[in-house]
């Protein structure tokens, strides 16, 4: 009786990173263990581990495919902390991508080398409770002594922890309406919601959030001008988005609230007015929430 055929073996295709510190560097030994491992393409970068400037990098995450994997030839090649790390992962696994590193137990196709990531994870997870309470201890013995904190590096901590913890109270308001709107009219909607945003503050947390990678520079780009109807339609839309549950009249008191004039120059807001904008930026490609007309 002939034997059962076997079930065919899933071939990833292996996409190689290799990156060295300074531009005198050779990258041939990484060259040569990537293409070992089966890597048919291997994609070069020169710079400091430290540097956030990774445009090959990001050129490569951007454009990997689903099921292919990137290999490199140990982790400190690819990221420059345990939290880098993870959040290249999570953005390859989004994109149905797959990573592993040759000197390391890290392969994310594989059951073990996922736990490994989740070890890896739980580290990071734990390092970074410990570094927050020693900060806050210290915060603490310096105000009773009746000291602000004047170590830099700790005052900047506890500023991007405090962002972190705030982001998503303003983070997807301001996805959706920049860069179409200006920072005012961003500002204006958040700070309906009861937040205490100016432009300059509001600016400075999302241009921190960029630098860190954790939201997109398109973010901080100039808005561009537009005709007063456009900026209104667009608006109007952004608030209907940041706020599902509005009715039409009460879209058209927040404009009122906000100082917002009719495309006829008035004060008062109808919720035709609101309805009709609403439509064409539905009619433009917005998708827009329907409100109740009441």
């Amino acid at each position: 009786m002939p034997p059962a055929p076997s079930s065919p073996r899933l071939i990833r295709r292996l996409i190689g990173y290799a990156r060295v510190s300074t531009e005198e560097q050779a990258t041939d030994a990484q060259l040569d263990e990537l293409r070992a491992a089966g890597c048919l393409i291997v994609h070069e970068e020169h710079g400091s581990g430290a540097s956030r400037a990774r445009p090959v990098l990001a050129k490569l995450i951007r454009e990997i495919k689903r099921g292919e994997v990137l290999v490199v030839v140990r982790l400190d090649r690819l990221a420059r902390s345990v939290s880098h790390l993870l959040q290249v992962i999570e953005t390859l696994e989004e994109r149905g991508a797959h990573f592993r590193s040759l000197s390391d137990p890290i392969d994310t196709s594989t059951p073990q080398g996922m736990f490994s990531l989740q070890v890896l994870g739980a580290v990071a997870q734990l390092e970074r409770a410990l570094i927050s309470e020693r900060t806050k201890a210290g915060i603490k013995a310096a105000k009773a002594r009746g000291k602000l904190p004047g170590n830099p590096g700790l005052r900047d901590r506890v500023y991007l922890g405090d962002l972190l913890t705030a982001a998503p109270s303003f983070l997807p308001t301001v996805r959706r309406m920049r860069p179409q709107h200006s920072w005012g009219d961003v500002v204006r909607v958040l700070n309906h919601k009861r937040q205490q945003w100016t432009v300059e503050r509001l600016r400075r947390s999302v241009r921190r959030l960029v630098r860190e990678r954790l939201a997109a520079p398109e973010l901080i780009k100039r808005a561009p001008r537009r005709p007063p109807e456009d900026r209104l339609m667009t608006l109007v839309a952004g608030i209907a988005i940041a706020g599902p549950e509005l009715t039409l009249r009460e879209i058209a008191a927040q404009l009122e609230r906000m100082r917002e004039r009719t495309p006829r120059g008035g004060h008062q807001w109808a919720a035709s007015s609101v309805k009709h904008l609403l439509d064409r930026a539905r009619r433009l490609g917005l998708v827009v929430p329907e409100p109740l007309d009441a």
